[in-house]
């Protein structure tokens, strides 16, 4: 800065020199005094949020499903389902995951020509583009269906370890619960599907979303995690023969919600459900067929995450919200793919929630418009195998983990806490 001072010299006073001086001084004094400093911002502490999602790992996912698929395709009714129960229940229980239950329910084959739960694609005369739950098919499309012949599974002894036919009769499913710290008595159920058909190892189909629910159910449980709002973590059976095992879980349970049992314990065995988030076939989204009817090898440049809720369901306006909640919980932390939101969601274990509660589903591609169309190749094939997969198609499945595990910490206020 600079100061310029002009006087006429005949106009001084005796004291003049000395005050021009003065001033001259206290203008280039003040001209030099530095700014006054802002006090720097004090840093954010951590997300506890971001810190826990850190902790799903590819690996760790990998293997879940790996451990999945030594049971095969674990058909409902069968031993090999059974010990996969066995396996599941053991998993969450080393995570710390101890308070597993069990629903027991009878399932009896429907008779032949009854339509399977949860949506179909209509008579002779229905429009060919109409797709399940509301959606309309475009573009190239390979033919659905469902594999039941044994020597199209190339694998000897994984046609050996498939070959038992599934029977009528007792079935299970395993879920165990993070209890709230606040509010127990309501809670949001995360759920997915343990069995699988086909004849292969059901490793997208549902592996891919059962290590999903088992991995979140990993991170939930670590000692110093709270939520002030309860979890459920589900692993629902006989979800291929019409979603049976979630129907049966809604009906046991539907008129227990938020009653503490017994009375004054602070206990509820069933707490109110605020909604349900279901995962369903999470890692392969390599596009639309081909003209040719051939499929691309790699993860199409668009790989994203579908979020779905039934547009015709009587809670469609808490679910379209509940399913932005998880787009922007994946905005924010999800590392790799984005997610989509969509109002057809259909055929998988959130459907018979949808009239109960706001229940939405997750997938690797929309259900009707394109699974639909044949985007999947591998579902209820042979092909549905662990080593089908690459990195990318896990890290799609793993990316659908960390967007639930945001949006369900946030919904349920998880915080960490310091532990001893």
């Amino acid at each position: 800065m600079s100061i310029q001072v002009s006087f006429s010299a005949p106009s001084i006073a005796p004291n003049g020199p000395r005050l021009v001086t003065f001033f001259l001084c206290a203008a280039l004094a003040w001209s030099q005094t530095p700014a006054p400093t802002v006090a720097a911002a004090a840093p954010k502490p951590p997300d506890p949020i971001a810190t826990m999602v850190g902790r799903l790992e590819l690996d760790r996912y990998k293997q879940t499903v790996k451990g999945l698929t030594q049971f095969g395709d674990r058909r409902q009714g069968t031993d090999r389902n059974r010990a996969a129960i066995d396996w599941i229940e053991a998993q969450l229980k080393s995570y710390g995951c101890t308070n597993t239950e069990r629903i027991r329910y009878d399932y009896q084959p429907p008779a032949a020509g009854a339509g399977r739960g949860g949506g179909g694609r209509g008579g002779a005369n229905a429009d060919p583009t109409a797709g399940p739950g509301g959606s309309r098919r475009r573009g190239y499309r390979i033919p659905e269906g469902v594999n039941n012949d044994p020597l199209k599974q190339p694998d000897v002894k994984l046609r050996e370890l498939n070959s038992q036919p599934s029977t009528p009769g007792l079935r299970e499913e395993v879920y165990c619960t993070k209890v709230g710290s606040t509010h127990p008595e309501e809670m949001y159920i995360v759920g997915a599907h343990m069995d699988g058909i086909g004849w292969g190892e059901a490793a997208n189909d549902d592996g891919s979303g059962t290590a999903l629910v088992m991995e979140l159910a990993r991170v939930f449980s670590s000692p110093d995690v709270k939520t002030e709002r309860s979890i459920r973590f589900a692993l629902w059976n006989n979800e291929e023969t019409g979603l049976n095992g979630a129907r049966a879980y809604a009906d046991q349970r539907k008129g227990m919600q938020g009653i503490e049992s017994p009375p004054g314990s602070g206990q509820y065995p069933e707490p109110k459900w605020l909604g349900m988030i279901q995962h369903d076939m999470m890692m392969f989204d390599h596009g639309m067929p081909l003209k040719d009817g051939t499929m691309s090898k790699q993860q199409r440049p668009e790989a994203d995450i579908n979020i779905e809720y039934q547009m015709t369901s009587k809670f469609a306006d808490a679910a379209m919200v509940l399913a932005h909640k998880f787009q922007l919980a994946d905005d924010k932390y999800a590392t790799d793919y984005p997610a989509n939101v969509g109002p057809h969601m259909t055929n998988t274990d959130s459907t018979p929630f949808m009239d109960l509660t706001p229940s939405i589903s997750l997938r690797e591609a929309e259900r009707g418009a394109q699974l639909g169309q044949g985007w999947d190749p591998q579902h209820h094939q042979p092909t549905d195998l662990y080593s089908t997969y690459n990195d990318d198609d896990f890290r799609l499945g793993l990316n659908a983990a960390q967007t639930t595990l945001g949006a369900i910490a946030q919904l349920t206020g998880a915080k960490l806490a310091e532990t001893k």
